[in-house]
C-alpha cells in the first residue's frame, strides 16, 4: 500500500474507489432514512423528536471521526513527511466542519422540545463547539497560507494541539454533571439502547462513513490537481509564459 503514497498512482486507485463508496453511500442512506423513519418505533417519552437522534449521533461520531482522521495525517506531515498527508489534512477539515455543523444544528432541534431550550452550556455541547472552531481555524489557516509547505506544517501543529478537546468531548459526560446521557452504545458492558434502535443507527452511521470517504477522496484528488497547476503556474511564470489558467481564460475570451 506504500506504492499509493505517489500522488499519480493514489488518482487512479481514488478514482477506481469512488463509485463504490458512493453507491454504497447512498445505499446505505437510503436503507438507513427507511429504518429510522418507518422501521423503528417512537420512544415512549420523546416520542417522533428521537428519529433526529439517527442524524445527529451519527455527525457526532463522524465529527471526531474525521479529527482522528487529521491527526494521523498531521503525524504524516510532521514526522513521516508522506506526500499525501497534508493533502489529506487540508481536505478532511471542511467535511469534519460540516459533519460538526449537523451535530450542532440537529443537537439544538433534539434540545428544545427535550429541554426546553434551543442551547445550554452544557459540557458536551460546549466542547463540540470548540471542535467547529477548531475546523474552522484549520480551514482558514490553509486558506490564509498561500505556500503548500508551511500552511501544512502549521495546520499540523494546530490539529495535534486540538486533539486534546477529543477526549473531553468523549468523557464530558462522565467527569461532569451534563444534560446529556452518559453513553449508551460504545461502554465496556455492551450497548444498552434497544436493537430496534440500534440498528438503524449502525446503518447510519455506515453511510454516513462511506459518505465522507467518496467525499475526502474527492477532495484530495482535487487537491493534488490544484497543487499540480499551481506548479505548472509558477514553471511556466518562471519561464515568462502564460501559465495554465490564463491560457484558459484567454481561450475562453
Amino acid at each position: 500500500m506504500l506504492k499509493y503514497a505517489n500522488p499519480t498512482l493514489f488518482m487512479g486507485l481514488a478514482g477506481r474507489l469512488i463509485p463504490w463508496t458512493a453507491a454504497l453511500g447512498l445505499g446505505l442512506i437510503g436503507v438507513g432514512l427507511y429504518m429510522s423513519f418507518l422501521g423503528s418505533p417512537a420512544d415512549y417519552q420523546q416520542g417522533e423528536s428521537v428519529r433526529i437522534m439517527y442524524i445527529h449521533v451519527p455527525s457526532a461520531w463522524m465529527a471526531l471521526f474525521i479529527y482522528g482522521v487529521m491527526t494521523s495525517a498531521a503525524l504524516g506531515t510532521l514526522v513521516w513527511r508522506h506526500p499525501l498527508a497534508d493533502a489529506a489534512q487540508k481536505a478532511a477539515a471542511p467535511l469534519g466542519a460540516a459533519f460538526t455543523f449537523v451535530c450542532l444544528f440537529t443537537g439544538s432541534m433534539w434540545g428544545k422540545p427535550m429541554w426546553g431550550t434551543w442551547w445550554e452550556w452544557d459540557a458536551r455541547l460546549t466542547s463540540m463547539l470548540v471542535l467547529f472552531l477548531i475546523y474552522l481555524g484549520l480551514v482558514a489557516l490553509w486558506r490564509t497560507i498561500e505556500e503548500p509547505t508551511r500552511a501544512a506544517k502549521a495546520a499540523a501543529v494546530l490539529t495535534l494541539v486540538g486533539v486534546v478537546n477529543i477526549p473531553i468531548i468523549k468523557f464530558s459526560v462522565d467527569w461532569w454533571n451534563t444534560l446529556h446521557q452518559p453513553a449508551s452504545v460504545f461502554r465496556m458492558g455492551g450497548p444498552t439502547i434497544h436493537s430496534s434502535l440500534l440498528w438503524p443507527l449502525a446503518v447510519m452511521s455506515l453511510a454516513f462513513t462511506f459518505l465522507f470517504m467518496t467525499m475526502h477522496l474527492m477532495a484530495i484528488r482535487n487537491e493534488i490537481l490544484a497543487r499540480r497547476v499551481r506548479r505548472l503556474s509558477m514553471e511556466a511564470a518562471s519561464r515568462g509564459e502564460a501559465g495554465p489558467r490564463a491560457v484558459v481564460r484567454g481561450a475562453t475570451a
